[in-house]
């Protein structure tokens, strides 16, 4: 059996003009696109065969990548189930002049091995922690997991929320597309990097609007994929303001996958995606208050201050992480 270290994958990406979101660094969802390649490589590598995106449980922007900069992208599977895994992404920054390297984000995943009817298929294989380090990364990655079972053991009280308040929102910006064959990876299956970048592109959009301003991705929360999207298929993505804080504020982005020919429309997955409001010279800016004003913005407000609280604590511990290491 493979240790951690032995699953480990490096994909690296130097972030050219094309890939910047606010000016001289890069998009949050490009970085979210590649976040995803290189964690599908990892799953792939050990499940031998197709995988697909389950879940994300975080992900974690500490600093921007810049503009000439090189993003080195470290995924490595950290547990494996009967058909999941485990994936944890790192990703650093280096400046190429003085080969100063600097860890910008930190991510967990979560892919399923799947046969070719896109049905969950036994992992043969599995990780052996090689030390205690390695010991604790498993730990944690259990830890997650059953936060997760959680999460989906309350999905069909989440979709019905999600699926009654749009229009009772002040704030809202929506945007569709049809899914092309060059979106596959495998198959006809949409890859969940490409709809990732769209979630973070609609997100920013409305933030931009609320914010009049430069906005910069600072993390996702907790997002799960109740169905594949197709090709041929149409999405929709649907954000609305949750919260707004000193200088952040937190959109969610119902994603939709809609069959043309029948009418039939799905809920792929929900995002909560936190900005920052940047001035000028790229630091945090602060934002215009916001006072909810139905009953569908104050219970988004309430639920979005219990993820920030999670959030805060999350992005402490893992500082505290980097420091000793």
């Amino acid at each position: 059996m493979p240790s951690i270290a032995e699953t480990v994958t490096e994909m690296i990406q130097w972030v050219f003009p094309e890939h910047a979101g606010a000016p001289g660094q890069i998009h949050g969802g490009r970085m979210m696109q590649w976040i995803t390649q290189a964690g599908t490589m990892a799953a792939s590598r050990v499940a031998h065969g197709t995988v697909v995106l389950g879940a994300m449980d975080d992900i974690d922007f500490l600093a921007p990548v810049k503009l000439g900069q090189i993003a080195i992208l470290r995924a490595q599977v950290e547990y494996v189930g009967t058909s999941s895994l485990e994936v944890g992404v790192r990703v650093w920054g280096e400046d190429v002049g003085s080969g100063r390297r600097t860890v910008t984000l930190n991510s967990h995943l979560v892919f399923v091995s799947v046969d070719e009817d896109a049905k969950p298929r036994p992992v043969g294989a599995r990780v052996e922690p090689r030390d205690a380090s390695e010991a604790a990364v498993v730990e944690a990655a259990c830890a997650r997991r059953e936060q997760r079972l959680a999460r989906f053991a309350d999905r069909a009280r989440r979709i019905e929320d999600a699926d009654t308040d749009d229009a009772a929102l002040q704030w809202r910006f929506e945007s569709a597309r049809s899914v092309l064959p060059e979106d596959a990876l495998f198959g006809n299956m949409m890859f969940p990097g490409k709809m990732l970048m769209e979630v973070d592109e609609a997100g920013g959009i409305l933030s931009m609007r609320y914010c009049r301003g430069f906005v910069m991705t600072a993390c996702l929360d907790a997002m799960d994929f109740y169905s594949p999207i197709w090709s041929h298929e149409v999405v929709t993505f649907k954000a609305g303001l949750n919260h707004v804080g000193t200088s952040s504020l937190e959109i969610g982005v119902k994603v939709l996958a809609e069959k043309p020919w029948t009418g039939e429309v799905r809920h792929a997955c929900t995002a909560y995606i936190t900005y920052v409001h940047l001035g000028d010279d790229l630091r945090p800016r602060p934002t215009r208050p916001f006072t909810p004003g139905t009953e569908a913005e104050r219970r988004r407000w309430q639920a979005a201050l219990v993820r920030r609280e999670r959030r805060l604590r999350r992005v402490k511990r893992l500082k505290a992480t980097l420091a000793i290491e």
